[in-house]
């Protein structure tokens, strides 16, 4: 799944009632999920506030900007956003999100940002 800055799907919904909604429709025959195009701070206030649908999620692809969906198709120039910064996203999801084991990039990342989540993942 993808969010907006308000951590919510484009289309309004909830994350976690998106992956409930999912799991019910397929009698949870989905392995896992992932959350990716969208920064970690998009979305680390709702994985705070808790809940079992977290540990359905094993995988991030986070986006290097701090920037909406909108603005990045907006920007003509390319966000790189701050590798360190993104590392240190992703560990502070990590609190919350104890099964992930699938670590990647997406959006505005390269190899930077990669080995700056590899290293502050291993910490």
């Amino acid at each position: 799944f993808t969010v907006e800055t308000d951590g919510k799907l484009p289309s309004g919904q909830a994350l976690g009632d998106a992956i409930a909604q999912v799991d019910f429709e397929t009698d949870a025959s989905v392995a896992y999920y992932m959350v990716n195009c969208a920064h970690p701070s998009h979305f680390e206030h709702v994985v705070e506030q808790g809940g079992a649908w977290l540990g359905r999620i094993a995988g991030l692809r986070a986006n290097a900007s701090t920037l909406s969906h909108a603005q990045l198709d907006e920007a003509e120039e390319l966000d790189a956003g701050d590798p360190v910064a993104l590392g240190a996203g992703y560990v502070a999801l990590r609190k919350s999100l104890r099964n992930v084991n699938v670590l990647g990039g997406c959006c505005g990342t390269d190899k930077s940002h990669v080995a700056a989540v590899a290293e502050a993942w291993a910490r």
